[in-house]
């Protein structure tokens, strides 16, 4: 194998709980390395760089896409895993604590990812445990690795993201993938944000206030016809019925739906994306089109960025 570069990390043992706390170098590092990833994954398959390492992955809440990427990612770096894919069969249903099964896991693993339905769960488990924590999901707060793919995704897609005009479009309200993405483009000044949701289900408060003290320009929209033409970008969203109210989910759902008389009105040299499940928010005839790259690139993607974190939060220094 003939990687052997070194890249200065700054991830080593660090909790990743929100992406509020990434700088532009984190970004800078970590998307440098996620292609380094990809490149070994496409070429080699994976490397054991992570041999002897373990991962708990305690998800507390269902998941497709970021359990089986964080393992496989795992499993790609030569390292263990203990994949406990809903609690109900561990002490907690013995009437364990929270803070006790953080720490018995601790004791087992040297990174725990923690998915969790109650905000600011994540950031307990940080606080609690010995080994870092890295944030899956915390109910409707934040999703911290989610946003690190998806910034790949669009680098890779585009070239670039800086000066790019971003829709996000759906229920923003309960969606975490959007909290963190918003939030990790602060640091690209020139981008452009569009919001749009139908009423209720509008980005939250504490992100935009986020936005505004880091003096980002953003729109909120409730249509997104007249942006369409324009944008480099479209983040489309389900509706999450598990956060919301009978009534507001059949307020919202199937407010919008992505088709392909709407993909036709988009710019040649532009994606769209969506973080899935989806719920029939995009047209399956609109999987085939050059621009979703949801199936085809984020997907996977989700797994290379995975990699690279996990070898940065493990490893002192990433030789590979």
């Amino acid at each position: 194998m003939v990687y052997t570069k070194t890249m200065n990390n700054p991830f080593f043992q660090k909790d990743i709980v929100s992406s509020e706390e990434y700088i532009k170098d984190d970004i800078t590092y970590i998307l440098a390395l996620t292609q380094r990833m990809k490149d070994i994954a496409t070429k080699f398959g994976g490397v054991s760089i992570l041999s002897h390492k373990i991962l708990a992955a305690l998800f507390f809440e269902p998941s497709s896409r970021t359990f089986s990427s964080f393992i496989t990612a795992m499993q790609r770096l030569g390292g263990g895993f203990i994949p406990m894919h809903g609690m109900a069969h561990t002490s907690l249903q013995k009437g364990e604590t929270f803070d006790d099964t953080i720490q018995t896991f601790a004791n087992y693993a040297d990174v725990i990812v923690l998915r969790h339905p109650d905000v600011g769960l994540a950031q307990r488990a940080a606080d609690i445990a010995p080994c870092p924590v890295i944030n899956a999901g915390d109910g409707i707060g934040e999703h911290p690795t989610q946003c690190l793919q998806d910034l790949f995704t669009i680098q890779d897609a585009l070239g670039s993201i800086d000066g790019l005009k971003i829709a996000m479009l759906g229920d923003l309200f309960h969606y975490r993938p959007v909290n963190s993405l918003a939030k990790a483009l602060v640091h690209f000044p020139n981008v452009q944000l569009y919001f749009v949701s139908p009423k209720g289900v509008g980005i939250q408060e504490r992100v935009q206030s986020y936005l505004l003290n880091h003096h980002m320009k953003f729109f909120e929209l409730e249509s997104v016809d007249e942006i369409l033409s324009d944008i480099d970008v479209l983040y489309v969203t389900r509706v999450k019925k598990e956060y919301m109210s009978e009534d507001l989910y059949a307020q919202v759902q199937g407010a919008y739906k992505v088709d392909m008389e709407m993909v036709k009105k988009m710019k040649k040299q532009s994606i769209i994306m969506h973080p899935f499940p989806r719920l029939g928010e995009i047209d399956e005839a609109v999987d085939n089109d050059e621009r979703a790259v949801y199936l085809r690139d984020q997907m996977k993607n989700g797994m290379y960025a995975r990699m690279a974190l996990l070898a940065s939060v493990l490893l002192p220094e990433v030789s590979i």
